[in-house]
């Protein structure tokens, strides 16, 4: 890939508190970054720009700061002035403190994109999981545990997974309940919506099989039975990407009409402004915005290595 090819990618550096700034530079300095795309950085970054932040404290005007960045790195998305964006991790306590609505970046982009069905989905060489419900409650998921929230998330897979390669994915659903449900004795969900989802799913040509019991099918996944797992809840399919890949997953969002990768961890106000943060992450989820942004432009372009 020649220097005029290659994409822009808007790298938004996510709370100036966090490690976000550090693994934002970082990222953009890259040499790896640098010959699959023209990075460009969104949000304070500069010494003098972060001057005015605490680093490992929440407060509203971090968090504010990194909602602008956001919004500023999808309007130039819609716009056509960046090709992707990667973006570096939130703080949500931080959006609520700065009155915002939206529980995390998903959400948000959304909203922001107008989207109808979107899906978050974590890539990762050993193992990729689709989340059919994001940031709610534990409680809340039997009821947001719909069919037409399921059959969404299935035909969003389906549809979007050849872009990373995999022509006719193999999709693995994951049960809700322990034994995925064992017939009815630990929960209605698998019978009442999963099971009919995977139904008319193949009914119309997708390949895509269960629910298995969760505490099965990640492990199948990661020998290669199936290229994606679609998990019921959040940390149902986040413990296992972390287990198998921590550092190495990216976060995808599916449905957006602009290519979106991010981090797979937080802020790590712990480590905050000590210059120790690893920006493995950030870095691939840049390299991986824009291998998605060159197959958006040009279907039949080569795939570019991650």
């Amino acid at each position: 890939m020649t220097p005029d090819t290659r994409p822009r990618v808007g790298i938004t550096v996510g709370d100036p508190a966090g490690i976000g700034p550090e693994i934002a530079r970082r990222a953009a300095d890259d040499h790896g970054v640098r010959a699959v795309c023209e990075p460009v950085l969104y949000g304070p970054s500069s010494p003098d720009a972060l001057a005015r932040f605490t680093p490992g404290r929440v407060s509203a005007d971090a968090g504010g700061a990194s909602y602008e960045a956001v919004e500023q790195a999808v309007r130039d998305a819609l716009a056509g002035r960046v090709a992707a964006i990667a973006t570096g991790p939130i703080h949500k306590e931080a959006w609520a403190l700065a009155g915002l609505p939206w529980r995390g970046h998903t959400e948000l982009l959304a909203h922001l994109t107008g989207a109808g069905e979107v899906a978050m989905l974590f890539d990762a060489p050993r193992l990729r999981v689709v989340l059919a419900t994001v940031h709610v409650p534990l409680a809340a998921v039997p009821a947001l545990l719909t069919r037409p929230r399921v059959d969404a998330v299935l035909r969003l897979t389906a549809a979007e997974l050849p872009r990373f390669g995999v022509a006719r994915p193999r999709i693995g659903v994951a049960g809700l309940n322990p034994h995925a449900g064992e017939g009815g004795l630990f929960g209605e969900e698998e019978r009442r919506v999963l099971v009919p989802a995977v139904e008319a799913a193949r009914a119309a040509g997708v390949d895509v099989t269960g629910p298995f019991p969760a505490d099965a099918v990640f492990r199948q996944a990661v020998d290669g039975r199936f290229d994606v797992v679609m998990a019921c809840y959040h940390d149902q399919g986040l413990i296992p990407v972390k287990l198998a890949a921590f550092g190495e997953a990216v976060n995808v969002t599916l449905g957006l009409p602009i290519v979106r990768t991010s981090v797979d961890h937080g802020t790590a106000f712990d480590i905050a402004g000590r210059g120790a943060a690893d920006a493995s992450s950030l870095i691939r989820a840049v390299r991986l915005a824009a291998r998605l942004a060159v197959s958006r432009m040009s279907p039949t372009a080569p795939e570019v290595a991650i």
